[in-house]
């Protein structure tokens, strides 16, 4: 399948998705919001994709929604605008991308700013070279605020305190302090990201692919209200993993002090 502002490949079990805008460093326009949402179901609808990673070309990972863009242009108010946008492009690209049965590795280079950081933190494991940056864009620079879940994310990652810092002031965030405050799994040198994020993707996709579904069935699904409620869950999922193969094959090679050699099923 041919995308207008996306590089997608699949190899090895993975798929690539890489954000091609690089002249607007990537901003997000309607046609990369669809271009991604038309991968995201692409993805999901192909059996045999067990990992993926998410990149982008050129010097930022994606600078925010795409201001330039002739998307503004229209007889209607500017309210109106962007509610479509969102209502019918952006949010259904976030949720079909959060909600990926498979691993998702962010790989973010330069700037995420914006709808581009929301875009960045849908990622299970995002790393960051270290001369990346987060930021909130939104009120300082256009009056606008936080969009795409970074309402969601920021406060259940960072704490309230943060989430309201960033939303509120707007100021960059490094890729190591990122790190610290727990935003991203890891801050890497420049030179090293695109061979991190290859090895962790590539982990992903030779490990126990059943296993890591339920991992983020019950950690994106909404909390359990108790802590009764979420045992239960737990061990309905865990039940489910005892019957695969791959936890048949995981017990083998521990008695047989061996690594295990997962299929996926």
């Amino acid at each position: 399948m041919e995308f207008e502002t996306l590089i997608y490949q699949r190899r090895d079990q993975i798929a690539y998705v890489t954000l091609n805008r690089p002249e607007r460093l990537n901003a997000l326009n309607a046609r990369l919001a669809a271009d991604l949402l038309a991968a995201a179901r692409l993805i999901e609808g192909d059996a045999e994709i067990r990992a993926v990673l998410l990149g982008a070309a050129g010097r930022a990972f994606c600078s925010g929604a795409d201001l330039m863009s002739e998307d503004l242009s229209s007889d209607r108010s500017l309210g109106e605008v962007v509610g479509a946008s969102l209502r019918d492009n952006l949010n259904p690209m976030i949720h079909a991308w959060y909600h990926l049965a498979m691993p998702v590795v962010v790989a973010v280079n330069g700037v995420a700013a914006g709808a581009g950081m929301s875009l960045a933190l849908i990622g299970d494991v995002v790393v960051a070279a270290e001369s990346a940056s987060f930021v909130q864009l939104f009120a300082p620079k256009v009056g606008l605020m936080p969009d795409l879940g970074s309402t969601f994310y920021l406060p259940r990652i960072v704490g309230s305190a943060r989430a309201k810092g960033l939303a509120l002031l707007g100021e960059p965030l490094s890729a190591p302090q990122a790190e610290r405050w727990g935003l991203i799994w890891a801050s890497v040198p420049d030179a090293a990201l695109a061979e991190r994020a290859e090895a962790l993707v590539r982990r992903f996709a030779t490990g126990p692919t059943q296993a890591f579904k339920r991992i983020k069935r019950v950690f994106n699904e909404e909390p359990a209200a108790t802590l009764a409620e979420q045992l239960t869950l737990e061990a309905r999922l865990q039940v489910e993993l005892a019957e695969s193969r791959d936890f048949a094959e995981g017990v083998l090679a521990f008695r047989g002090k061996r690594p295990p050699r997962f299929s996926g099923a």
